[in-house]
Formats: C-alpha cells, sequence, structure tokens
C-alpha cells in the first residue's frame, strides 16, 4: 500500500531538491529501421531506416532522469567544441540542466553512442570517442564548481563513472571530501575493478557483472552471492552501501553493517535494459537526499527501474509516471478496517513469500494524535508493509483502568486503518502482543518509547527489533487529563 512518506516525498520534497551529477556525459543515437531481407553484397541483414533519436546518455542521462523528476540539476563533465558537442549542450538545456559545469575544450570529440534497430532489437553499437583524462586545470575547475555549489547548499551529489576520463581518482577525492564537509549524500555508478578511488561514498550501485569484477570472479545471479560478494567488497572499501542492480532479479542492497535487502523486479516484459541503472542511482540519490530509509528508496527505485526498462532505448523516468504507479498500487490495494489473526497471518505469509519486509507494532491508541502519526509513518519506513497490533477494549481497560477506552476498538481500527502508511491492523486481547507475534512471525519489531532491546516483550519472534523515540509533548493520557480539567473548570 502506498503510503503518507512516499506521497510526501513524490509530490513535495522532489522538485525541491538539487542534485550535482559528475561524470561522462554523452550522446546515444538510435537509429531505428525494418529488417526483412539480407544484403545481396553481403551475408548481413538490410535495415531500412525509419526513424533517427537522439538522448543524452551516460552522466547525461542520469542528470536528464533526475531533471524529469523536477529536481535542480548541475552537470559537472566535458565535452568537445563539435556538432556532436552542440547537440548536447541542446539536449542539457531542453531539460532545463544547469550547464554551468560543463567544460567545453576544442581538444576533445564529445563521445557519442550509435544503436541500430530493427523491428525493436539491438542490432549493433557504433562508439565514436577519444578518451583523454581530465587535465589538472580541468580537475580545479570542477572542484571550484562543485564547493560553490556545495556552498549555496546541494542535497545529493552523482558519480557517473563510465571510464572516459572524467572520474579520475584525484578529482574523486576531493569531491568525497567536499561531500563530508558539507554532509551531502553521494552515490556511485562504477567502472572497473579498483573500487578504492570511491572511499567515501554513501552508496555505490554496481550490476551483476561490476560486482564480479571489482571482487575478481564470475558471479552466480543469485541472493547468496550476490550478498557474499558484496559483504567482501564492504570490508576494503569506506562505503554505507552497495546497491547491486541484477536485472531480471531486482536490487539486492548490503549495508555496511550486514543488513540487506532484495527487492524483486516488478516489469515482467522487458525491451530494453540499457538506461536502467541510472535510473536507480537517481531514484536511490533522491530518496536518501529527501531523508527516506534505504529500505524505502529501494522500494521506490525498483517501481521506476521497471518504468523504464519496458521502454525502448535510453529512457528518463518522470515524476508523473511514478505518481501514477503508487496511486494505481493505493487504487489496487484491499483495504479493510480490521483483520482476523487468520486472515492476517495470510497476508504476512504471501508478502515474506514474495520477499517484503513486515514491520509489526503494537498498542492502545486512544484518541490517535500527531505524536501516534510521526511514529507510524517512521515505523512504516523501517520495511514494505506496516501491521498494527491493537489492544482490545478489554486489554485496554485492563492496562489503563475502567475509564478507558475513550474511543471502541472498532472505530480505534477504523482510523488506524485509513492511515497511509498502515497496512492491516489485527486485534489482541491479551495484555501483552507476545502470542501474536509467535503466530504471525513478522520481521521487525517496532516499540515507541526508552526500551532495552531485550527487554522486549514478543522479541524471539521476529529477526530485529527496533526502538523508537516518541515525540515529545504528545500523550493520550494528558489529552484525558486536560478534557477532565476543562470539564472542571466548566469550560466545555
Amino acid at each position: 500500500m502506498i503510503n503518507t512518506t512516499i506521497n510526501q516525498f513524490l509530490m513535495n520534497t522532489l522538485p525541491n531538491l538539487n542534485i550535482a551529477v559528475i561524470g561522462d556525459v554523452m550522446v546515444d543515437r538510435y537509429v531505428f529501421g525494418d529488417v526483412s531481407r539480407i544484403s545481396p553484397e553481403a551475408p548481413v541483414p538490410v535495415n531500412r531506416v525509419s526513424q533517427i533519436k537522439e538522448v543524452l546518455g551516460g552522466a547525461g542521462n542520469v542528470a536528464s532522469n533526475l531533471a524529469n523528476l523536477d529536481c535542480h540539476v548541475y552537470l559537472g563533465a566535458l565535452s568537445g567544441n563539435d556538432d556532436h558537442g552542440r547537440l548536447l549542450k541542446s539536449l542539457l538545456e531542453a531539460d532545463h540542466i544547469d550547464t554551468s559545469g560543463l567544460i567545453i575544450d576544442d581538444n576533445r570529440s564529445t563521445i557519442t553512442k550509435m544503436r541500430i534497430l530493427g523491428d525493436r532489437q539491438q542490432m549493433m553499437r557504433l562508439d565514436f570517442e577519444t578518451i583523454i583524462d581530465l587535465t589538472s586545470d580541468e580537475e580545479m575547475r570542477l572542484v571550484i564548481w562543485l564547493e560553490n555549489l556545495c556552498k549555496s547548499g546541494i542535497d545529493g551529489i552523482v558519480i557517473s563513472d563510465y571510464g572516459k576520463g572524467v572520474c579520475t581518482p584525484s578529482l574523486l577525492k576531493k569531491v568525497f571530501a567536499l561531500a563530508k564537509q558539507y554532509n551531502v549524500q553521494t552515490i556511485v555508478d562504477p567502472k572497473g575493478a579498483d573500487w578504492s578511488k570511491y572511499n567515501g561514498a554513501t552508496c555505490i550501485t554496481p550490476n551483476v557483472k561490476e560486482l564480479g569484477e571489482c571482487v575478481g570472479r564470475t558471479l552466480v545471479n543469485d541472493d547468496e552471492s550476490i550478498s557474499n560478494a558484496a559483504k567482501e567488497i564492504l570490508q576494503s572499501v569506506d562505503l554505507d552501501y552497495i546497491v547491486a542492480t541484477r536485472s531480471a532479479k531486482g536490487i539486492t542492497v548490503i549495508a555496511k553493517d550486514g543488513r540487506t535487502w532484495h527487492n524483486p523486479a516488478t516489469q515482467q516484459e522487458v525491451f530494453d535494459v540499457s538506461g536502467a541503472g541510472d535510473t536507480v542511482v537517481s531514484m536511490i540519490i533522491t530518496c536518501l537526499a529527501g531523508k527516506l530509509s534505504m529500505r524505502l528508496a529501494l522500494h521506490i527505485a525498483n517501481g521506476a527501474a521497471g518504468i523504464v526498462v519496458a521502454k525502448v532505448g535510453t529512457y528518463p523516468i518522470h515524476r508523473s509516471e511514478l505518481i501514477e504507479l503508487w496511486h494505481s498500487l493505493q487504487r489496487g490495494s484491499q483495504d479493510k478496517p480490521l483483520y482476523t489473526k487468520e486472515e492476517m497471518l495470510n497476508l504476512v505469509k504471501r508478502w515474506q513469500q514474495k520477499g517484503d519486509t513486515v514491520v509489526f507494532t503494537n498498542g492502545c491508541f486512544d484518541i490517535l494524535h500527531r505524536g501516534h502519526i510521526t511514529y507510524l509513518q517512521e515505523a512504516a519506513q523501517l520495511g514494505d508493509h506496516l501491521i498494527i497490533g491493537l489492544n482490545s477494549d478489554g486489554s485496554v481497560r485492563r492496562l489503563k483502568g475502567e475509564t478507558r477506552p475513550i474511543v471502541s476498538e472498532d472505530d480505534r481500527a477504523a482510523l488506524l486503518s485509513a492511515l497511509g502508511c498502515v497496512d492491516g491492523v489485527v486485534l489482541f486481547e491479551e495484555d501483552t502482543p507476545a502470542e501474536l507475534l509467535a503466530y504471525l512471525r513478522p520481521n521487525i519489531l517496532v516499540k515507541g518509547g526508552d526500551y532495552k532491546k531485550e527487554d522486549i516483550v514478543g522479541r524471539e519472534s521476529v529477526d530485529d527489533v527496533e526502538v523508537l523515540s516518541f515525540k515529545e509533548g504528545y500523550s493520550t493520557s494528558d489529552i484525558v487529563g486536560k478534557i477532565a480539567e476543562m470539564a472542571k473548570e466548566g469550560k466545555l
């Protein structure tokens, strides 16, 4: 179910983010045609050209993705003073990408990749490029440009490394130092087997082949192989997360502390995976810059990638498409104020079989207030689905006294179920949720307040326990007391 956190991010946060992209920019040219015969001159297919399309590629595609998410985007890159360079500049301007960091060099040629497609299938790719590392003067200009952006306030930095000369170890060392100094989130789309030059990045987004190159062996695309390889790398490279894109297998995130999340692909009909990695990079950095959890970032990025791979050619994700995706998921969800224990168990099993993480919290939630809402929204960010164990009226009376609850169990369940961050509510009659937890077996148990994890009831029935602080100044007991005081003073 879509939750209010995702809605807030899509509707309000994305258009206010400032993201810098540094890396190898290029033009992607697509030549579309029809193939119906073999050439009489040589045993090759004849492609009758019907359309030529030119779009931003490399770091330019990342910038285009971010721009079409309605972020404010600043590009730092190199290009030649040639026809392709002028085309590149016009494509960047069409996407309203700030090119103050684009260095144009008469001695360079603008990198261009031409893909020949016949009947929607790629037949051949032609690369036009001359690879030259950036000079010390160009490096200094990019560092000054980025430092000025950091001073004015940016939310994220993308390193888009295609091995074409921009992302040198010397430049990256200065970039990550600035990011650390100004507390800016960073993400890397890597190239090559030596990832030491990415030390200090928040996260890195290799595909399976790139991950294998880094550990020096060919990897089987299964959960265990990917996780083990990533954990091996995290022991020697200073990164917070590795976000492994796995084509039809989806995305896996491995954190420095060993936490691992697998999210299966959402799109079954795949026409073209080119550019899908750039979409994942764009979504992850915007989510992190927007203060979302990595778990939620993974969920959103996977949905965005599912949209992109259904398109032919390099295609930037649009914010309107993401909004429609999440609204369609919301329309397709089955809302129910209250589930039986048996119904909730079936839901939990179905979600977990899909690889989703189920978060559980419990409480009386008598007179729902802002503190409750904030707590539940934070709990929902820890996984894919948030379910609530709700104390029955009898349970509340035993815990709170004969005057409670103020609101009946049916009404409390209806209010909680109406929240976008809640996927289901189930009653329990006991004084603690221990029996319910043992029956449902969710993944994460969340408690609010000053608890020690080892003292939390039901911890043996879950994979992990998280303790969240309550929002100060909000309490049902205080509200009830204030109402009683006002009644006593005749103010009601």
